[in-house]
């Protein structure tokens, strides 16, 4: 499988490279789980995938507390079964 390497200007305008690593649906909406390339990093980012006017795809950083534990919730479902 192809590896989905995404670029994104940080805070500072630094160019940071995230790396799709899932694609998580939460109430039929869909999320990406984006994860540094540097191996050393345990930082993990979720975006929500929204459609634009014209249908096109665009992401939006999750800032919700609630909305971000249900990802990851259902990340780790995907990563290791069921999880409580």
């Amino acid at each position: 499988m192809e590896r989905e390497i995404m670029k994104f200007k940080d805070e500072d305008g630094n160019v940071v490279e995230l790396e799709a690593v899932a694609r998580v649906y939460v109430e039929e909406q869909e999320y990406l789980v984006l994860a540094p390339l540097d191996e050393n990093s345990e930082d993990e980012f979720v975006f929500r995938v929204d459609k634009d006017s014209e249908g096109k795809e665009e992401l939006n950083a999750v800032e919700d507390d609630v909305e971000f534990l249900k990802v990851k919730k259902e990340y780790k479902n995907l990563l290791y079964g069921e999880v409580e």
